[in-house]
């Protein structure tokens, strides 16, 4: 997709996006349980996230919760939910048009409460090689100062 072809969703426009849309998260939660922003981030120790984050495709999903509860030093997957925002959202800046021309992801952000309507038990992760490559790569450029978080 190039930036063309894509169209921005904006606070404004995101009424036009239907899910289902996914969480993917180290913790355990329970359906009916309101996922809001002000709690650390899933990616970076020490960081209060002023967003929920949430996508439409499920693949981003996964990596959510196996790059979370890897970066946590857990032992288990981590877990997917399907989510539905209480409020306006718009596209997730720290992937759209940054790592990603448009936002192929469909990755979203609010600072609404986001609800937990679902969940998704059978979700097939990636190998762990291609996991370590991942977090490789991730702690680099953290290193780097090269994946700053836009929150």
């Amino acid at each position: 997709m190039s930036n063309l072809d894509w169209n921005p969703v904006t606070h404004e426009s995101c009424s036009n996006v239907k899910g289902p849309f996914y969480h993917g998260t180290k913790y355990r939660l329970e359906i009916g349980d309101l996922l809001v922003p002000g709690f650390a981030s899933n990616f970076e120790e020490g960081r209060v996230s002023n967003n929920v984050y949430f996508t439409a495709l499920l693949e981003p999903a996964v990596w959510g919760a196996e790059l979370s509860t890897s970066l946590a030093g857990a032992e288990d997957r981590g877990y997917i939910y399907i989510v539905e925002p209480t409020g306006t959202f718009e596209d997730d800046p720290n992937l759209t048009n940054k790592r990603f021309a448009g936002n192929p992801t469909q990755s979203y952000r609010t600072r609404h409460p986001v609800r937990i309507t679902g969940k998704v038990n059978d979700w097939t992760g990636h190998s762990p090689e291609v996991l370590q490559q991942m977090l490789d790569g991730l702690k680099e450029k953290m290193r780097k100062g090269l994946a700053p978080i836009e929150d």
